[in-house]
């Protein structure tokens, strides 16, 4: 028994999203690639000023539109687009039936101490009420409304940055006009104003490439984790309820795998009927 029972805490390391930092990488490396390839030099878009400018003008914009809590919520969230979830979905369902198994078995009171060492907030939860011998309505309606609560967190996160990704833009061509006027002083050199002009755009630079690279995309890649994690609760809430309900376990893998829509899937199944291949073969010389 103790080698079937899921080991949730192995599970919930989060590993590196190469998407992320692929990505980040192509854009910033294209953009300093083409202006190297240009004849340009790195110094031409190195400017501490316009960095301080258009950083510090996006994120005390944020603040003002922003309460403190969520803003930190939303720092915190930023780890969510550099790794991938820590719980897949096919473990997941994995995790669920091997307790359907045994609850089935034993009871569902048995899987009382396993409720205690799941690492999952959510999936403990679920166990646990269903452990205790929660109402399933009610255990259904509690559930969902953690299901809401938690997507309305990470929506709200997202939203802080997709805010960055539109204030940044417009803070550049601040910049940009404190750094004309500033050239403005000095019409006398015109060395000296061609130079100060170029400088001044930078903030431009800064405040849309931040916005186009980092920010937005930033946004969109936490919708993505927030649906993932909606549907992985919703899975979990679907095993649960077929495990108070005292489901086969094999009836409960088929309703969780319609959730499993991994792009590897067609590969095991290919692996699952290796006989038809080999039959093929042997077909060959007969027709001699």
């Amino acid at each position: 028994m103790p080698s079937n029972s899921p080991k949730p805490k192995k599970r919930m390391a989060r590993k590196p999203d190469p998407a992320t930092v692929l990505g980040i990488l192509l854009a910033v490396g294209g953009i300093v690639g083409g202006l190297l390839l240009e004849k340009g030099r790195l110094q031409d878009i190195v400017q501490g000023t316009a960095a301080m400018i258009v950083m510090g003008g996006t994120i005390g914009a944020v603040l003002v539109t922003t309460p403190m809590p969520v803003f930190l919520q939303a720092l915190k969230a930023l780890r969510g687009i550099l790794s991938t979830p820590a719980n897949s979905v096919p473990e997941r369902i994995e995790a669920l039936v091997q307790y359907a198994t045994r609850a089935r078995k034993n009871g569902i009171v048995s899987l009382e101490e396993e409720a205690l060492d799941v690492e999952d907030p959510y999936l403990r939860k679920a166990l646990g009420l269903a452990v205790d011998g929660t109402d399933l309505q009610e255990l259904k309606k509690m559930m969902e409304i953690d299901i809401t609560i938690a997507e309305q967190a990470d929506e709200a996160a997202a939203k802080v940055w997709e805010a960055a990704g539109g204030y940044a833009p417009t803070i550049g061509i601040i910049g940009a006009v404190m750094g004309l006027i500033q050239v403005m002083k000095h019409l006398e050199d015109i060395k000296e104003v061609g130079h100060g002009i170029a400088v001044a755009f930078v903030a431009t630079v800064y405040g849309v490439g931040s916005a186009n690279i980092f920010f937005l995309p930033a946004a969109q890649k936490l919708r993505a984790r927030v649906r993932q994690a909606v549907m992985l609760k919703e899975m979990t809430l679907e095993g649960i309820v077929g495990i108070v309900e005292g489901l086969n376990p094999m009836l409960i893998r088929l309703k969780l795998n319609s959730f499993d829509q991994a792009p590897d899937k067609p590969k095991k199944q290919a692996r699952g009927a290796p006989s038809k291949a080999k039959e093929a073969p042997r077909a060959a010389p007969a027709g001699d």
